[in-house]
C-alpha cells in the first residue's frame, strides 16, 4: 500500500540502510508531527525501500541489534522524544529481502520533540 504512493509525503519516508540514530529518531518526530496535520493515524519509516522507484531492495537494518550505548535503539529513542509516543518496529522478508518499517503512533495534543527540537 505505501509503495503504491506515487512518491514519499509528509507521513511516509523510504529509507536503504541510513541507519544514525539520530536522523531516525528525527524522522520519528517529523513523521509523527506530520502525520497529525495529514489527519493520518500513523506515519510510516520504511526501510529497504528505493525512494525514487519504490522499489523492494531490502535493508541490512536490524534496529532490533542496534544499540546505543547499553541502550536498544527503540528504547533510546523513546526516551529522547518529548511528549512520548508510540511506535513499532516491524521487520518482515518480502522476496528474500529484509524490510524494515516504523510505524510511527501520530502526535495528538502537542508536537513531538526529539532531543529538545
Amino acid at each position: 500500500e505505501l509503495r503504491a504512493l506515487p512518491k514519499e509525503s509528509e507521513w511516509v519516508e523510504f529509507k536503504v540502510d541510513n541507519t544514525n540514530p539520530q536522523i531516525i529518531g528525527e524522522y520519528i518526530s517529523a513523521l509523527s508531527n506530520s502525520a497529525n496535520l495529514k489527519n493520518k493515524e500513523y506515519a510510516y519509516l520504511v526501510f529497504g525501500i528505493e525512494d525514487e522507484t519504490h522499489k523492494i531492495v531490502g535493508t541490512s537494518f536490524r534496529p532490533r541489534n542496534k544499540k546505543i550505548g547499553n541502550q536498544e535503539l527503540e528504547n533510546w529513542i523513546i526516551t529522547q522524544l518529548d511528549p512520548k509516543i508510540d511506535f513499532k518496529i516491524i521487520e518482515q522478508s518480502i522476496n528474500g529481502k529484509n524490510i524494515v518499517i516504523f510505524q510511527i503512533e501520530t502526535s495528538q495534543n502537542r508536537p513531538i520533540a526529539f532531543i529538545g527540537i
